[in-house]
């Protein structure tokens, strides 16, 4: 005879709303029924054999004389991965290890202080929150976040968080880096699609640094750090720490993705695939969590606030226009009333 299901964790509303973190601090020792995923959503373990390595582009290589061949591997990765790893990227190790050393301070500041930065305004420049849509979800994730609007730097530098003491100068340093960074990897993109003069991709759209801990979970199998879905905007730049996490969705299958140290796992965004009219992918991904350690990783979201369309150069009668114009309020709109999941938005924006 089976023995009977061990209980659920039942915890008041307040407790969860207060984010993964505190709950580790208070003592938990098993997931709570807030963040139970069915059975069909559960992950499997991570498993060697199931790590991807990436394709590598070695930003020295794109400038030099061998440019038209690294920008043939882009091409090759937007299209059959939607993620590539940036290497030889020029920001200083200092940099980014100033970066993630903050960032795990932040997380280690006591709960009070932390609580400062929480609410449930999607819209609010800065902000300190748990889960993915903590409004929506009807199962919470695994993950507590710092979200921080950078651009233009003026603007939002005062609002950022004093404590640590020395975040926002490493946030601003950081976050200008990789801004060139980002204008760099963007320009051969679309070189790699053959639109060295379009304009339409202002170099004005906006910059959000969102810092994400992943705290260890007692069980692993029954939650997500994030649950599969594609990024709303241009490109992401994700610097991640050692700690394996990221799986996309490659062959119908998930795959882990094999950290390189001090490397930027970059993907391309919903925005992007509907400017390209389709020929460059925004994958689905998700985030794991494993029992023994926890993961920080740091994504610098790029994206445009006016419209975006498919560009003309790219529609034609064999490839017509895929996708209807889309703007970021469109955007805000379906997340505040939908549990955004996969690809939703995409689809609800691709002309049948």
């Amino acid at each position: 005879m089976s023995l009977p299901a061990e209980p659920y964790v039942e915890l008041p509303k307040h407790m969860y709303q207060k984010g993964v973190k505190h709950l580790c601090e208070n003592g938990v020792t098993q997931v709570p029924h807030k963040y139970i995923l069915p059975p069909q959503e559960r992950p499997v373990s991570l498993v060697v054999n199931d790590c991807i390595h990436l394709p590598v582009i070695d930003f020295t290589q794109l400038q030099g004389m061998d440019r038209s061949r690294v920008l043939k591997v882009l091409s090759k990765a937007c299209r059959e991965f939607g993620f590539f790893q940036v290497v030889n990227h020029g920001i200083a190790d200092e940099v980014i290890g100033k970066m993630i050393d903050v960032s795990k301070r932040f997380f280690e500041l006591p709960f009070e202080e932390r609580q400062r930065y929480m609410s449930n305004n999607l819209s609010q420049p800065v902000r300190y929150g748990t889960s993915f849509n903590q409004n929506n979800d009807g199962v919470f994730c695994w993950r507590d976040f710092l979200k921080l609007s950078c651009h233009p730097m003026q603007d939002f530098a005062p609002l950022w968080p004093s404590s640590p003491v020395d975040l926002r100068e490493a946030v601003g340093e950081y976050s200008m880096k990789t801004r060139h960074l980002y204008e760099r990897v963007m320009d051969a993109i679309l070189e790699s699609l053959g639109l060295t003069d379009e304009k339409v991709l202002s170099k004005d759209g906006s910059q959000l640094v969102m810092v994400n801990c992943y705290p260890a979970c007692p069980q692993p199998e029954l939650t997500l750090g994030l649950p599969p879905h594609s990024d709303y905007g241009l490109l992401t730049l994700l610097l991640q720490d050692q700690v394996e996490g990221l799986q996309i969705q490659h062959n119908d299958r998930w795959v882990t993705v094999k950290p390189i140290l001090n490397s930027f796992v970059v993907n391309i965004g919903d925005q992007f695939e509907i400017f390209s009219n389709g020929r460059y992918k925004s994958v689905v991904h998700r985030v794991a969590v494993n029992s023994m350690r926890s993961r920080l990783s740091v994504a610098s979201l790029h994206s445009v606030n006016e419209n975006v369309t498919p560009s003309p150069k790219l529609i034609d009668y064999l490839n017509p226009k895929r996708y209807e114009d889309t703007n970021y309020a469109d955007f805000l709109d379906y997340l505040t009333s939908s549990e955004f999941k996969c690809k939703r938005f995409l689809e609800s924006r691709r002309i049948h």
